[in-house]
């Protein structure tokens, strides 16, 4: 009994010192701002729906695309929340990317912070949400000197051939 107990006790020092000392890469980069500006494509953006009608998330995902936001998940709401209009989730209700995806929507946005970490951008459309301006705003300004920590955009990495991706 007391070998299984010390194995255990082993086990859980392990485990905790290789979660406490995790090599995952970061989420988000502290990055000064070109012109003090921030770009759609420095934003990566969920678009999720909370009740508007099939496919609405993958129309407005594309228009968002074609202005330069990098889009992650196209996908119903995870949490299966219903949202009446658009809601905006991010990491504070006045973060320049929140801002910057508020700025391409023609209705008002409820503006969410919940305080995550990387910077992400998720846009729920619900049953009474319209469309995405004609035209939306090209940037935000931030304050002269300020850094922002702009998520880690990953790109997808090509498979090498003859091998199965699976």
């Amino acid at each position: 009994m007391v070998i299984l107990l010390g194995i255990l006790a082993g086990g859980g020092w392990w485990g905790w010192k290789s979660l406490m000392s995790s090599s995952a890469d970061p989420t988000c980069t502290e990055q000064k701002l070109t012109n003090n500006r921030l770009l759609p494509k420095q934003v990566v953006l969920n678009v999720y729906n909370g009740g508007a009608r099939a496919g609405s998330a993958g129309r407005v995902a594309d228009v968002l695309k074609k202005r330069g936001f990098n889009i992650d998940k196209i996908a119903n709401e995870p949490k299966g929340d219903k949202t009446q209009v658009v809601a905006l989730r991010g990491a504070s209700a006045t973060a320049p990317e929140m801002l910057l995806v508020a700025g391409q929507l023609n209705q008002k946005a409820e503006m969410i912070g919940d305080g995550r970490t990387d910077h992400t951008v998720d846009l729920v459309i619900g049953a009474g949400f319209g469309s995405v301006k004609l035209k939306g705003i090209p940037s935000v300004a931030v304050k002269a000197g300020t850094t922002v920590c702009l998520p880690v955009v990953r790109t997808p990495q090509p498979i090498p051939s003859g091998q199965n991706p699976n």
